[in-house]
């Protein structure tokens, strides 16, 4: 455990992980089940950060079944999924409490939606400045550095080579000819 920064509460058998447990991984993912022989055996959940869950029937480490439910309730199915199809464009939200008014348009399943901070961007995950080129959670603590290919601030191009750290003022190229890949592109851009 010290080693993979996980974190284990529960029986064990012989030096191993088994019986009734809590694993909890690096990134805060919590399982909750059974453990046989150092591995997810059994009945037992995946709890993820975001509040979203999977819950399955594991053999030896790997799920056999089991369903995802969503931060919000709603559950994946693989059979009859018709959430945000082509016959059913609502969000979530909406099919369980019904449409807005003519002219206040949901632009997110989140209601009401959550006020992204001017000049950032909402990364799914948290908000990325394009200043400092960092994101951080929601919450505002720090997540990653944002790598060499990142959007630009129009939101349609990307940076193939950045060769300075600062604020971007580069020409872009905002669409690529059907003829050319992206490696041919991003060789013009550096030469």
């Amino acid at each position: 455990m010290q080693y993979t920064g996980s974190q284990y509460i529960g029986e064990f058998v012989d030096g191993r992980m088994e019986g009734e447990a809590e694993y909890i991984l690096p990134t805060e993912t919590r399982y909750v089940g059974y453990m046989k022989d150092g591995m997810f055996h059994g009945e037992g959940t995946l709890y993820f950060p975001n509040g979203s869950r999977y819950d399955a029937i594991w053999e030896k480490g790997l799920a056999v079944q089991g369903t995802y439910t969503f931060s919000d309730g709603l559950q994946y199915d693989a059979k009859n999924w018709h959430y945000c199809d082509g016959y059913d464009r609502r969000f979530y939200t909406e099919i369980c409490h019904g449409l807005k008014p003519t002219g206040i348009s949901q632009l997110s399943n989140m209601d009401p939606p959550r006020k992204i901070p001017p000049g950032y961007y909402d990364c799914g995950d948290g908000f990325y400045n394009p200043k400092t080129r960092v994101v951080r959670d929601y919450t505002n603590h720090f997540l990653r550095n944002a790598g060499m290919f990142i959007l630009t601030p129009c939101g349609t191009c990307f940076l193939f080579s950045h060769p300075h750290t600062g604020l971007c003022m580069c020409v872009h190229t905002h669409a690529l000819d059907e003829k050319e890949n992206f490696a041919d592109k991003r060789q013009k851009l550096m030469s």
